[in-house]
C-alpha cells in the first residue's frame, strides 16, 4: 500500500484536475489519496466528499488544526497507513508515470524529489523537465512539497515538516533528512505540472513569501554550511536597477518583479530573523 497525501485549502476549481491524474496512475500496488483540508471556506470540501463516494482510495481528514501547507501534510500523514509516504498539491497536475517514478526512487533512498514541468499552464511548447533543487542557495539539493516522496521512518525521525515555516518547509525537511545522514534522489521520470499564481497580488505575496524563508533557511542551517552570498545579492539588486526601465512586456514585468520582491522579502526576513541574509 502506498499513501498519497495532498494538502487542500479553497482549491475547488483545481482539485478535480489532480484528483483525477493522481487516481488515474499505474502502479502495481495498491495506493490511497488522502486529502488534508486545511480549513477551506469554498466546496473544496463537498468536492472531495463527491470523489471519495465514487471512488473508496480517497479520504477526506480534517487538516484545519493549524494553517499552513507543512501543518496540513502533517495531519495527511497522521492519518495515512503507508510507510511510503508520496506528496503533491491540490492544484497541480501529476503526470503519467510520477508514483512510479517516485515509488523506484524510494526503493534506494529515504527521500525523493520529482522534477518539474513549468510549461503546460504557462502555454508554452514543452521544454525538459526543470531540477527543482533552489540554485540560489548553492547548498544541498531539495524538492518541493508539490512532488516529494519519503519513507515514514524518516519523516517520523524527523519530526515531520517543519509547521512553524508558511514557505520552505519542503526544502528544511529535505535538508534535515540528508544531514541526518540519510540518502536523497532526484528522479526527473516523476513530474508534475505546476501552477503559477494567476494574479498580480498573488505573485507578489509569493516573492515576499520567499525570500523570508530564504533567510528563515539560513537561520537555520548556516551552522551545517549553507553560505550567505552577498556578491549574488549585489548582482541580482544591479539587475533589477538596470532593467528597470526593460520591463515593457507581461512576461519581463513578472520576471523582473519576481527578482524584486524576493530581495525585499529577504531584507524584511533579515530583519525579522535578526541574521543577515542578502
Amino acid at each position: 500500500m502506498l499513501s498519497v497525501v495532498i494538502p487542500l485549502y479553497n482549491n475547488e476549481d483545481q482539485l478535480g484536475a489532480q484528483l483525477d491524474a493522481v487516481l488515474g496512475q499505474r502502479v502495481d500496488e495498491d495506493f490511497e489519496v488522502v486529502v488534508a483540508d486545511n480549513g477551506s471556506t469554498d466546496g473544496s470540501r463537498a468536492a472531495v466528499e463527491r470523489y471519495s463516494a465514487a471512488d473508496s482510495r480517497v479520504r477526506l481528514v480534517d487538516a484545519s488544526r493549524r494553517r499552513g501547507p507543512g501543518a496540513a501534510r502533517n495531519d495527511g500523514v497522521k492519518a495515512a497507513v503507508s510507510e511510503k509516504l508520496f506528496f503533491c498539491d491540490a492544484d497541480d497536475v501529476v503526470h503519467d508515470g510520477w508514483l512510479a517514478g517516485l515509488r523506484e526512487g524510494l526503493s534506494h533512498a529515504d527521500i525523493v524529489a520529482g522534477a518539474l514541468d513549468v510549461w503546460t499552464f504557462q502555454g508554452a511548447p514543452q521544454h525538459p523537465y526543470s531540477d527543482p533543487t533552489p540554485t540560489q542557495f548553492r547548498f544541498l539539493p531539495a524538492g518541493l512539497g508539490a512532488n516529494l516522496a519519503v519513507t515514514r521512518e524518516a519523516f517520523e525521525a524527523m519530526g515531520g515538516f517543519n509547521e512553524e515555516l508558511r514557505v520552505g518547509e519542503d526544502i528544511d525537511l529535505c535538508w534535515r533528512v540528508q544531514l541526518s545522514g540519510r540518502r536523497f534522489e532526484l528522479r526527473m521520470d516523476a513530474a508534475v505540472a505546476k501552477r503559477p499564481r494567476e494574479t498580480g497580488r498573488l505573485h507578489i505575496t509569493q516573492s515576499l513569501s520567499y525570500g523570508r524563508s530564504d533567510v528563515a533557511l539560513y537561520r537555520r542551517f548556516r551552522h551545517a554550511g549553507m553560505p550567505r552570498r552577498p556578491a549574488h545579492a549585489v548582482k541580482v539588486w544591479g539587475w533589477i536597477t538596470l532593467n528597470v526601465w526593460t520591463v515593457g512586456s507581461a512576461d519581463r514585468r513578472r520576471v523582473w518583479s519576481e527578482a524584486l520582491f524576493i530581495q525585499v522579502g529577504r531584507l524584511l526576513g533579515s530583519w525579522q530573523q535578526r541574521v543577515f541574509y542578502p
